[in-house]
């Protein structure tokens, strides 16, 4: 999340990195209430093939509870 909010993040290490590697972790997350933010690769010296990748998800953090009035 921009401006540094109260957030949750997740990491997904995605490997081999292929279409539907990739496809089914983006569903899985956002299936889960999770917004992508960035996808990020890995590649070995020599390929211009990636050897992962890391995709970043978001989440907004649950509104705080109020916290019962004193008796």
């Amino acid at each position: 999340m921009s401006g540094g909010g109260d957030g949750t993040y997740a990491v997904v290490e995605v490997s081999p990195v292929a279409e539907d590697t990739l496809e089914r972790a983006l569903n899985e997350r956002a299936a889960g209430g999770w917004s992508f933010e960035s996808i990020h690769f890995v590649t070995r010296e020599g390929s211009h093939r990636p050897a992962l990748a890391y995709l970043f998800f978001t989440r907004a953090a649950p509104p705080a509870r109020p916290r019962p009035r004193g008796k």
